[in-house]
């Protein structure tokens, strides 16, 4: 849906040469053009306007010297610097234009009609007088040479499989005689010239010729090889004309046919057969095409046509038609209308060969045309829900408007046309914000249709409805109509006969004002014309647009926009200058485009789109170039776009990724636009979506949510951009059009939390507004099913990044229940008849389901069914329930209720067979009311409510209660149900107690035992445990005898001593027992001397301190000695290896030496010390072990961890479990220290000095060992990074596991 827009003309008029101009050539490389005359070549610059070089071919008897000469080719030879030129006399010249030497290579005696150049230049074909051709190479050796006319269909002759004759096939409706029929063979079309046509596809491996059969008199196509060896034969056409172009891309090749009434465009396939036409508006004899162009990216065929004399037309002209195809439809783009006598008169043109839209003209009066088109999309420019987002393309006579806010569809369907007396050119539509649907067509003439819409008083001829029309069918959009046509008042008429599209750029800027660039012809200047309406006194039919005012700029003005919001134009010039034109002032100017800093804009390369739009609130000036590139004012954001469109405060593009990308211009920056277009940038699902490669955007429907692409075959495609879509619904629910918001989300899927979540407050506020705008039970009832706790604006639809002041949100978070509660109670003040079902899905949707609630309102319908019209019966509540509630669910919480008709009612609408149901409520019905709600409970497995009412059932039915309570664990919960002073108290507390003794919790059971009186049970409780007091007490209850109390005190002695608790065993012999002597041997054995000594000194028994006290203590200092001895030289060895290990580690890492070191290529990454570097091997060697261990048991895990950490010299970990070992030795040494406190007492006080003293010694040089090697082992660095916090955005699993283990081995702290 793009049409052709002009960039710029360049003009060279009268140039000063001698005689008429035949043909011309570019030289791409020097930006000339060479064109040849009956005289000879003559080389011009059309940008300086002036001669470079004459050849006067005539002077050296190439041509002959009283004009008769004709010059039939001229080719520009890159690789040789030289131009070669073919006569009509058949001489083949090669002329060096630095030195002006001319050589002819070559002649042939029966002249040349046609000399071609293949498109590599290595090889050159003649067709010759002889009607032969010849082929050479690039230095004129010839190859082959060929009749041009072949008795032969060629190499790729069909293959006749014999599947019947001629006779025997089907004929359709010309019946059975058209198989007998003699083929009738028309002659040459009466304007034919009858020479030869050649033309070369792309790659150069084929050419066709275009010749006349000298046996027929018809044209016939034959394709030719590379080695001129024949290939295929065309078919025959009726009418075929001369004019023949190779489509570059290689596919088809175009002719044209003339019909009984009309005149076609044909192509034919490499083999010879015909492959689809186009129409070309003119009737049949009316005129003749002297040639078809294809440009260099075979998107734009050009047609040469000219007007045939006849009586009636008096005035004859030449035509230059622009033609593209879309989904299969071809488009007339432009139409270039000529004189076909005088001095405008074309005699040649061609296609540049590197700009693909470039297109040169030569006319007969010695004037050189240079036209440059590049696509655009003419899009409806407004920004409200008034504009249509209309689209139009020129075709011709027509231009086909779709209307995209209504209808969608492909081209070349369109909403309506537009009937045009002369074909188009330009379309245009308003600026003005609320007109922007009013549109002006410009046509070929000059002439200006300006079409408005709006009530017409009646139809308009000239607007024809497309395919949204038709009979029977009522239009309901509002289409334009004819206001007036304007004929564009030019000062000086002559310029419009040499150059056609004088006008180019059309701007329609105010109601009555247009603005449109012309270029000078003389220089590079351009001018920028202000045309206004003329008031005209008559209702003529004519209406004249005159020039009020021009400004002349200096350079070629190549694109202009205009923002329809800040009435700013912004023009761009060939360099890439921006200029801003200065509507409001009085004289008309233009000036320098500066950006914030104040410094003018320009852009790195000249760009073929520009827009203007508002970013962070500056205005800027967007471009892209022809080859991708985007820029936006001087800065380069983007080098791999293809489309853009700038809608409100949105840009979107589509990018040669294949994506479309949308970004909110209202707070972002260059730098943020050119970090979300980066490739690296994985910008979020809001901004990015995928679309079909090759996909261009055509236009945003304003105010909504259609962004429509189309595809490169030409079909449309409409999406929903997430972007868009969010941004409207914002837009939406702030304005409180809650239906409008909720219809767009339901459709494109949205969730509809966000209804909620994006401003809590303000919907809570206007829940009634809501609902009243909704209006659908079925939609609110939608609403509440998507309900949830999660904040989606958190989530799925962040919102943009912006500067404005949040919102303020609930710092407790989202509240379903809330919602619910607040739109229940708004539709019960509304209407509860009508809301009923959405008010049983409020009950339903609460985090904790109200289904009791439910099911009594459901019941309470059932009872008395309101008379209101919109009201719900029970039976559609209950169906409508039970599509939101599993029916065994809601079974089960009507049995809760113990409303037996509730129940029915539920079970009727379930699939539940009633032979299940029926019997057991029968079974309930007969019960007594509280053993009905037990069984009812029980069933339900509301076991806590179950022994509450079956304890009201009396003591006849506490058997059945207390083995409910056992075999739920019931025992809490039952004991409150009765005094406890109870039997049952008591019974419940026992089986507790018991149910606790299973457990092995033998305290809390001796505790339930002795609570209910139960000493015995108690007693044994205690003894299990080891609670001695407790024991000692239950006996005192039971009465223990002194002889039962000394045997249970040596019993608790015995339990005391296997806990270690030598002190407690000794006071339970001594107090209950009268077992001093055993006493004292347990203190000793716990090495409580003193509490020894004392006992000893209250019975008197000096005697024991030789024979027991005096011999343990000394054995007791023995085994010190030697434990210290053992953990000194553990503790040097473990600390000296630990020394050589870290070593070792250190060579690895400053050498990056792989054998010494683990992962020595990261060793600068860890710290200096080993425990680091062993946690980043954890990670890396360990962890497929460890993914192994995870699944055993503790002691399995332990075993593996212990066998990690091997003390054997080599382990990876070595270092690892040096460190534990000593980490072990320096706790066991730290908590040895009273112990010896207290020995040393002992020696001291039966005078065992050197005893004493020799223990003191070695346990002073152990502690002072240990406090010398503490820095060694616990450097600086390994403190400092277990300081350091474990997690946090810059920590790593090798951090992580670092930290962890220097704080597994930290350092003890010595006191």
């Amino acid at each position: 849906m793009r049409n052709l827009k002009l960039l710029r003309t360049l003009e060279f008029r009268d140039i000063p040469a001698p005689g008429k101009p035949q043909c011309f050539s570019l030289r791409t490389e020097q930006g000339t053009v060479l064109i040849g005359s009956e005289h000879g070549l003559i080389e011009v610059d059309p940008v300086t306007r002036e001669v470079k070089n004459e050849i006067p071919l005539a002077a050296e008897g190439f041509l002959p010297e009283d004009g008769s000469g004709c010059i039939v080719g001229i080719q520009d030879l890159l690789d040789q610097e030289s131009v070669c030129v073919a006569t009509a006399s058949g001489d083949v010249v090669l002329c060096n234009l630095s030195t002006h030497q001319l050589e002819c290579v070559g002649s042939v005696a029966s002249g040349i009609s046609v000399m071609s150049w293949s498109p590599d230049q290595e090889l050159v074909l003649l067709a010759t007088g002889q009607q032969t051709l010849i082929l050479m190479t690039k230095d004129f050796e010839p190859i082959l040479e060929q009749q041009i006319h072949q008795d032969d269909f060629g190499e790729s002759k069909f293959i006749t499989v014999g599947w019947g004759k001629k006779e025997t096939q089907f004929h359709g409706s010309e019946g059975r005689q058209a198989a007998f029929q003699m083929q009738m063979h028309e002659s040459a079309l009466s304007w034919d010239d009858h020479r030869p046509q050649i033309t070369w596809r792309g790659d150069g491996q084929f050419f066709a010729v275009s010749v006349v059969c000298p046996e027929t008199g018809s044209r016939k196509v034959r394709v030719w090889n590379r080695e001129l060896a024949l290939q295929s034969t065309s078919e025959p056409v009726a009418g075929l004309g001369p004019a023949l172009a190779w489509r570059p891309s290689g596919s088809l090749i175009a002719s044209t046919q003339g019909k009984p009434n009309q005149q076609d465009v044909v192509f034919f396939e490499k083999n010879g057969l015909l492959h689809g036409h186009f129409t070309l508006p003119f009737l049949k004899d009316e005129v003749k095409v002297n040639g078809l162009l294809w440009n260099a990216d075979s998107s734009v065929l050009a047609v040469w046509l000219e007007d045939l004399q006849t009586e009636e037309n008096s005035t004859l002209k030449t035509y230059i038609q622009l033609w593209t195809v879309g989904n299969y439809h071809w488009y007339l783009k432009q139409n270039l209308h000529f004189s076909s006598c005088g001095k405008s008169k074309p005699v040649s043109l061609m296609w540049d060969p590197v700009t693909p839209y470039q297109l040169h003209v030569l006319c007969q009066g010695w004037h050189y045309l240079c036209y440059e088109w590049h696509w655009t999309t003419d899009r409806s420019s407004g920004d409200n829900a008034s504009d249509l987002a209309n689209v139009a393309v020129i075709d011709g006579y027509r231009v086909l408007v779709t209307v995209f806010r209504q209808t969608v569809v492909p081209p070349p369907l369109c909403t309506y046309q537009l009937l045009l007396p002369q074909p188009v050119n330009q379309v245009v539509f308003s600026t003005h914000p609320q007109k922007s649907n009013d549109l002006a067509v410009l046509d070929a003439i000059n002439q200006i249709s300006v079409y408005k819409c709006g009530d017409s008083p009646c139809a308009d001829p000239t607007v024809k409805l497309g395919a949204v029309g038709g009979n029977g069918f009522k239009v309901s959009l509002s289409i334009p109509h004819l206001e007036k046509r304007y004929k564009i008042q030019f000062e000086n008429n002559e310029d419009q006969e040499v150059n056609p599209l004088k006008l180019g750029l059309l701007t329609w800027i105010q109601e009555d004002i247009f603005l449109a660039i012309s270029h000078s012809p003389s220089s590079r200047q351009s001018f920028i014309h202000r045309m206004t309406m003329a008031l005209s006194e008559t209702d003529e039919e004519q209406g004249q647009l005159s020039v009020s005012s021009s400004v002349v700029v200096d350079g070629i003005i190549i694109s202009l926009c205009c923002n329809s919001k800040t009435k700013s134009i912004a023009l761009q010039l060939a360099d890439g200058q921006i200029f801003k034109y200065l509507r409001e002032s009085p004289s008309l100017a233009v000036e320098p485009w500066k950006n914030p800093g104040g410094v003018a804009v320009r852009f790195p390369h000249p760009c073929m789109q520009t827009e203007l739009a508002i970013i962070a609130g500056e205005e800027c000036v967007l471009g892209l170039t022809d080859r991708c590139r985007f820029f936006i004012n001087d800065t380069e954001v983007a080098s791999n776009i293809t489309s853009f469109a700038v809608y409100d405060e949105f840009l979107l593009l589509t990018t040669h990724s294949h994506t479309c990308q949308c970004f909110c211009l209202r707070d972002a920056s260059f730098k943020t636009l050119q970090a979300g277009l980066s490739s690296s940038n994985v910008s979020n699902e809001e901004t990015l979506r995928k679309v079909e490669r090759g996909s261009r955007v055509v236009t945003v429907v304003p105010q909504d949510t259609k962004l429509i692409l189309q595809m490169p075959r030409g079909n449309l495609e409409v999406v929903h951009h997430r972007a868009l879509v969010l941004a409207q619904i914002r837009k939406w629910l702030d304005k409180l059009m809650f239906k409008e918001a909720f219809e767009c989300m339901r459709k494109l899927r949205i969730n509809l939390n966000l209804l909620h979540d994006h401003n809590p407050k303000v919907f809570l506020e206007n829940v009634e507004t809501f609902i009243k705008q909704i209006d659908s039970v079925n939609h609110i009832n939608l609403f509440f099913t998507e309900l949830k706790e999660e904040d989606v604006t958190k989530t799925m639809y962040p919102p943009p990044v912006s500067g404005n002041v949040q919102l303020p949100r609930d710092l407790h978070g989202k509240s379903v229940d809330l919602i619910c509660d607040t739109l229940r109670a708004a539709m019960e003040n509304i209407n509860p008849h009508k809301y009923c079902l959405s008010i049983l899905t409020s009950h339903v949707k609460k985090t904790t389901p109200e289904l009791e609630v439910v099911l009594q309102k459901v019941h309470e319908l059932q009872g008395n069914a309101p008379s209101v019209p919109d009201a719900v019966s029970a039976e559609e509540a209950l169906k409508y329930l039970l599509l939101l509630v599993d029916v065994n669910e809601l079974y089960d919480h009507s049995l809760g209720t113990y409303d037996f008709d509730l129940v029915l009612m539920v079970a009727e609408k379930s699939q539940k067979d009633p032979k299940e149901y029926l019997p057991f409520l029968n079974t309930l019905k007969k019960m007594e009311t509280n053993y009905q709600r037990f069984t009812i409970d029980k069933h339900l497995k509301r076991y806590e409510k179950a022994i509450g009412h079956l304890s009201k059932c009396g003591p006849e039915y506490f058997p059945e209660c207390l083995n409910l309570i056992k075999d739920k664990n019931l025992y809490n919960e039952a004991l409150k149900l009765y005094p406890p002073d109870s039997q049952q108290y008591k019974d419940i507390s026992v089986a507790y107690g018991e149910h606790l003794m299973q457990e092995h919790l033998h305290e809390p059971a001796g505790l339930v035992f002795a609570r209910c009186g139960a000493h015995e049970r108690a007693l044994e409780a205690f003894l299990a445990c080891g609670s001695w007091q407790q024991a000692l007490c239950m006996a005192a209850q039971l009465n223990f005898t002194k002889d039962q109390l000394a045997g249970l005190g040596r019993t608790l002695a015995g339990k005391l001593v296997e806990q270690r608790k030598h002190s407690d065993a000794a006071t339970v012999l001594e107090q209950y027992a009268q077992d001093y002597e055993e006493a004292v041997l347990l203190l000793l054995d716990g090495t409580a001397w003193e509490e020894a000594l004392r006992m000893v000194y209250k019975y008197n028994r000096l005697d024991i301190i030789e024979t027991n006290i005096k011999p343990s203590i000394l054995e007791a200092q023995k085994n010190y000695m030697v434990f210290l001895d053992s953990q000194t030289a553990t503790f040097s060895c473990h600390k000296k290896r630990l020394l050589v290990v870290r070593e070792l580690k250190e060579q690895a890492q400053q050498g990056n030496l792989d054998d010494e070191g683990p992962h020595a290529q990261e060793s600068d990454l860890f710290s200096e010390t080993s425990s680091v570097m062993s946690g980043s091997d954890v990670s890396g060697r360990y962890s497929h072990s460890n993914s192994r261990i995870s699944a055993r048991s503790s002691k399995n895990r332990r075993k593996a961890e212990r066998k990690k950490h091997s003390l054997k010299e080599g382990s990876p970990l070595e270092d690892l479990a040096l460190l534990e070992a000593l980490n072990e030795v320096v706790q066991s040494i730290e908590k040895l220290k009273d112990e010896v406190h207290h020995i040393l007492k002992m020696l001291f006080l039966f005078a065992f000095d050197e005893q004493a003293k020799e223990l003191q010694k070695a346990f002073e040089d152990t502690l002072q060992l240990i406090e010398r090697s503490l820095p060694e082992i616990w450097t600086l660095t390994h403190q400092q990074n277990s300081a350091t916090p474990i997690l946090g955005p810059s920590s790593t699993a090798n951090s992580i596991m670092a930290s962890y283990q220097q704080q597994k081995t930290s350092a003890p702290v010595l006191g």
